[in-house]
Parts: C-alpha cells; sequence; structure tokens
C-alpha cells in the first residue's frame, strides 16, 4: 500500500507542475515592424493582440481578428 500512495504522490507533482507549465507559457510575444507594436499570441483560445506603447510604461493591447494563411514560398 505504501508504493501506491508513493506512486499516486508522484503522479499529482508531475500532473501540477505540467499544468503550472502550460498556464505559465500561455502567451507568445512576437516583435512588430516597430518598436512600438508587438503581437501577442494566447495559445489557449487562439486569439491574437496587437499591443502598442508609445511611451515606456503598460501597453495597450486590443484583439485583432486574424484569418488566412501563410502563403508558401516559391522555390527559386
Amino acid at each position: 500500500m505504501p508504493v501506491l500512495v508513493g506512486a499516486a504522490m508522484i503522479a499529482i507533482a508531475i500532473l501540477l507542475s505540467t499544468l503550472v507549465t502550460a498556464l505559465g507559457t500561455r502567451y507568445v510575444g512576437i516583435e512588430g515592424p516597430t518598436e512600438e507594436s508587438a503581437w501577442l499570441v494566447d495559445r489557449l483560445t487562439g486569439s491574437v493582440y496587437r499591443c502598442q506603447a508609445t511611451e515606456r510604461g503598460k501597453a495597450s493591447c486590443e484583439a485583432e481578428v486574424a484569418t488566412g494563411s501563410i502563403p508558401d514560398r516559391s522555390k527559386r
């Protein structure tokens, strides 16, 4: 019985660490063409946010509708 309790504790610890990692890396940031703008991608919901900061401090982010796909590059 102690072996089963120990195995259950290890399994719970692994699942909890996976959950914390998934929530901690929810957003992916992509640099914009200027220093004032950047894009945030919510990996959980797939939402795309365009963030702008005209001066130092907190940036304002607005949801953007991103549809379509990235075109394939033709081989030369």
